[in-house]
């Protein structure tokens, strides 16, 4: 009988669909349906409901089991303080915002409970601690079969048992330790990955970058079949001054600058800049440092980086201020980095530092960030651009932003909405002793302790420090 009127259903449901009456299909009902049409169609409805509802299961696909989530290697914030690391989260839609939450609890020692937070497999951005829950959600999501290593030295023959994520922290660390062994581990699988895995992976060479690497950089720069992967090449042997050869654009552009001395007593060298009269020039300008090198440019100036970087003239024109900051970040050694952004900290050319910081350490980073805050008067969203989620600043609600912070809040126009941003700033970049302090001072003006502002600051005064001094 079940099967009967199972067979009966198609045809029920095409009539239905056309919009034509469905009884005289259900033979199998004729008797339950009667002779009247209308009531025989709400009868028939009630009853093909009824068996479809119970009588007609839908298979189940294949299942799969997947593996436990696996454990990190720090700790989930405390019990007590989820809810609050929850609401933070919830309160930005911006993935930027996240990663800096992330990076301040890792950097503190702790990391998020997975029913707050799951990176996917494509989360780059995510702290390396996350790497395993990355590689587990590359496997839920996929069909392949779960690879078994984690624990294991990296080699060019076990490269395929470990998951992306898993296989880049291995990478970083191999490199770190021997140099040497990762580059060739590089040099055997590098060619087999896509390129938005092969740029990742070539980027790992920025540690520890030696004159050794430079046969394996020219060959990529030369052959790698994705223009990002090459213009990365090129960007690492520029920092070991192997850039383009002087040549009509290097001449071109150093006709924009002059160098020039100044100082009588005290004899100094300062660059001046030249033909940028007309929008056109700028343009040029702009372009051909885009595509130069530092070494080059400093060696069409009879300079080297070091007293280019000395000799130029800041806060006069802010387009070449930018552009040299982004020049030294592509191709200069981690020693300019660091020289060209002690002399920009200095002055108004300070506002690009954010160009400059990821190829600085946490510690210069947040020196930086210290420096600009009370010699600059920077914004606190500004010094977190600059310093990151691994500062701990003391007092910085003595710096001018902490008096422009509770000016702003103490307005008589003042709105429960103003301020968010600086606030989220403040609590990512104070120290933990910094952070019970300014919640102390921002309560004295006037905003309630459940204000959901100073979530960020109730977080970092809560959480202990078992992170790493940066």
């Amino acid at each position: 009988m079940a099967e009967a009127i199972y067979d009966a259903m198609g045809s029920v449901l095409t009539r239905w669909t056309m919009g034509s009456a469905a009884a005289p299909a259900a033979a199998v009902w004729s008797a339950e349906l009667g002779t009247e049409p209308t009531e025989a169609e709400l009868r028939l409805l009630a009853l093909s409901g009824q068996f479809l509802g119970v009588a007609v299961t839908a298979e189940p696909p294949e299942l799969r089991v997947l593996p436990d989530i696996p454990a990190l290697a720090l700790p989930t914030v405390p019990e007590a303080l989820r809810p609050l690391v929850h609401r933070i989260l919830n309160a930005f839609k911006e993935t930027q915002r996240k990663t800096e939450l992330l990076d301040f609890l890792a950097a503190r020692g702790w990391t998020t409970h997975p029913a707050e937070w799951m990176p996917t497999a494509n989360d780059e951005d995510a702290p390396d601690v996350y790497a395993p829950w990355r590689d587990w959600a590359g496997i839920a999501a996929s069909n392949s079969v779960v690879r078994r290593q984690v624990g294991d030295r990296l080699t060019a023959d076990n490269w395929e048992d470990f998951w992306p994520a898993a296989r880049k922290v291995a990478l970083t660390e191999l490199r770190r330790r021997d140099p040497e062994v990762a580059r060739a581990v590089l040099e055997a699988k590098l060619a087999s990955e896509n390129a938005d895995v092969r740029l990742p992976l070539l980027s790992l060479l920025a540690t520890g970058l030696s004159e050794a690497d430079i046969p394996f950089l020219e060959g990529i720069a030369a052959n790698d079949r994705a223009p990002k992967v090459k213009a990365l090449a090129a960007s690492l042997l520029a920092r070991l001054s192997r850039g383009p050869t002087v040549g009509e654009d290097i001449a071109e552009l150093a006709g924009f600058f002059s160098v020039k001395m100044k100082g009588l007593l005290r004899r100094s060298r300062v660059i001046q800049f030249e033909n940028v009269k007309t929008p056109a020039q700028m343009h040029r300008r702009a372009a051909l440092l885009e595509s130069a090198d530092i070494a080059s440019l400093a060696r069409a100036l009879t300079l080297t980086p070091q007293e280019l970087v000395d000799a130029w003239n800041w806060d006069v024109d802010r387009q070449a201020d930018a552009a040299l900051m982004s020049l030294v970040a592509r191709t200069g050694t981690d020693s300019l980095v660091a020289q060209t952004a002690e002399a920009a900290s200095q002055c108004n050319a300070s506002a690009f530092l954010a160009t400059l910081t990821p190829r600085l350490v946490p510690g210069q980073r947040s020196e930086l960030a210290e420096k600009v805050l009370r010699t600059r008067g920077f914004s606190f969203d500004v010094a977190k651009t600059i310093a990151g989620g691994t500062a701990r600043l003391e007092n910085p609600m003595t710096a001018p932003a902490g008096t422009a912070l509770l000016a702003a809040l103490r307005r008589d126009d003042a709105k429960p909405s103003d301020e968010l941003t600086e606030l989220f700033a403040l609590g990512l970049i104070a120290s933990r002793a910094a952070a019970r302090q300014a919640l102390e001072r921002l309560n004295g003006a006037g905003l309630l302790q459940g204000d959901p502002r100073l979530d960020m600051l109730r977080l970092n005064a809560a959480l202990d420090d078992n992170g790493a001094e940066p």
